[in-house]
């Protein structure tokens, strides 16, 4: 997807080696916030002397860019990250596209991949970037360098960081009342009263929970930090790999994807969380010889999202990101939503509340950020739901979708869609050829299966 004017405008990067270690900023002195200074029934009413007071609950790509965009057009932002020098469990692949449109720099991008391999369930290979441009790449980074670029980036732009786990938001009774964000700081238990919360704290989300916001299904990915001997290294330069059966995840796929010094190896399932270490021998079984020798440095797992949850906006509270469950069936991805949705959110506030100087209320959340965001990428999210029904089922699917994964026009049609965040449009005739390969690829490989399953009787 393409930037605007607005966009770079408001993500001017700021110098890498300055901000990423910036420390946070001391705790914020308690004062009273705009609607206790209010007595009309007038939900939108101009304030005068004070701004709009915002809380951004995480700070990763979401919470940082939220508060990015609300610091930015003048509103008080209050950036809360429980663990500032933590990392997700996460492949960290973003779009090409990502790079311009966040106005991120290359020193954060560990890797450029021009090659994935995806690897069936019988270790059939099919190399998968075939049609990739000279200029074309995906980024390959490190959530714990990424995310604290984003949140350094915030604090630049006027965001107050606090260093603290939010244990509670306290919902007001009144129509106009504030919203108290409860946090837990160097073990003193503290509150500060806000006019808006985002909620960006992830698949768990706290706030998510104050607002009764609903459950969903979760999945949990593992992934395991392995830092490989200079000659296997090599093997990974500008490789990331793929590997799909029921040993490595009954539901996702496997992944070996190059860092900066190291390899990410990883699963994950919604279906069998309790197996996770089973998958996880899985992945490792199927790559031994090439990670033979290495040394493990990190073991990370997290819950993500599978689908958006029942409610994402509430009152004067909005969910982005992993809180929202804006996380893609089949390919996993969610960075690139994470941050897109922080940053049209804190712009949804800024218009909504013009620029910090008018209260907002759930129609404006509803109108300004929910509303866009649906009518821009829930189709995406549905769309993704079905060909991981589809592909994901057994074997004999898996097998197929490695086999169609093979056909340029499916890889070209398919980095168009990731690198640029469009729907790429097809030639009418070569679709319908696809979807005749994709019938043949599937029924050849049930028959195959059923085949194979009767010598083994």
């Amino acid at each position: 997807m393409a930037s605007s004017p607005i966009h770079i405008l408001r993500c001017l990067p700021h110098p890498f080696s300055v901000h990423l270690n910036q420390k946070s900023s001391p705790l914020p002195k308690p004062r009273n916030v705009f609607i206790a200074k209010r007595n009309s029934t007038d939900n939108h009413q101009q304030i005068s002397g004070l701004r709009l007071r915002v809380a951004v609950v995480g700070g990763g790509p979401a919470g940082a860019l939220a508060a990015e965009a609300l610091a930015s057009s003048g509103i008080e932002t209050f950036l809360f990250e429980r663990n500032p020098g933590g990392a997700k469990p996460c492949g960290g692949a973003i779009p090409l596209c990502m790079l311009e449109e966040f106005s991120i720099p290359l020193a954060i991008v560990d890797r450029k991949v021009t090659r994935m391999r995806i690897i069936s369930p019988s270790n059939i290979a099919v190399d998968f970037g075939k049609t990739l441009r000279p200029n074309e790449f995906i980024a390959m980074t490190r959530r714990e360098v990424l995310d604290s670029f984003f949140r350094s980036r915030a604090e630049a732009s006027g965001a107050e960081l606090i260093s603290a786990l939010v244990t509670n938001v306290v919902v007001p009774t009144s129509q106009r009342g504030a919203y108290l964000v409860e946090y837990n700081a160097g073990g003193s238990q503290r509150s500060l009263a806000v006019d808006a919360v985002i909620g960006a704290d992830g698949a768990n989300s706290r706030v998510a929970k104050s607002i009764k916001a609903g459950n969903y299904s979760c999945a949990i990915a593992f992934q395991e930090r392995i830092k490989l001997p200079e000659d296997k290294m090599q093997h990974y330069e500008n490789l990331a790999e793929m590997y799909v059966g029921h040993d490595v995840s009954p539901d996702f796929y496997g992944w070996v994807f190059p860092k900066s010094d190291h390899v990410a190896v990883g699963t994950g399932t919604i279906r069998s969380k309790s197996g996770i270490k089973l998958y996880q021998r899985g992945i490792k079984d199927r790559v031994k010889p090439k990670i033979d020798g290495g040394v493990l440095i990190k073991v990370e797992a997290h819950p993500i999202p599978e689908h958006p949850r029942p409610i994402r906006v509430r009152g004067r509270v909005a969910l982005v990101g992993d809180a929202a469950g804006y996380v893609t069936k089949c390919s996993g991805e969610g960075i690139y939503f994470a941050a897109k949705s922080g940053r049209m959110c804190g712009e949804a506030i800024a218009r909504a509340s013009e620029g910090g100087t008018r209260m907002i209320n759930e129609e404006d959340l509803m109108r300004e950020y929910l509303k866009r965001w649906d009518s821009e990428y829930l189709s995406t999210f549905k769309f993704l739901d079905v060909l991981q029904r589809v592909f994901y089922g057994s074997d004999a699917t898996r097998e197929a979708m490695v086999e169609i994964c093979g056909d340029e026009y499916v890889q070209r049609m398919t980095f168009d869609s990731y690198l640029y965040k469009k729907i790429a449009r097809g030639n009418p005739s070569e679709d319908f050829g696809l979807v005749m390969k994709c019938i043949g690829s599937m029924i050849r490989c049930h028959v195959l299966a059923r085949e194979m399953e009767n010598l083994r009787i």
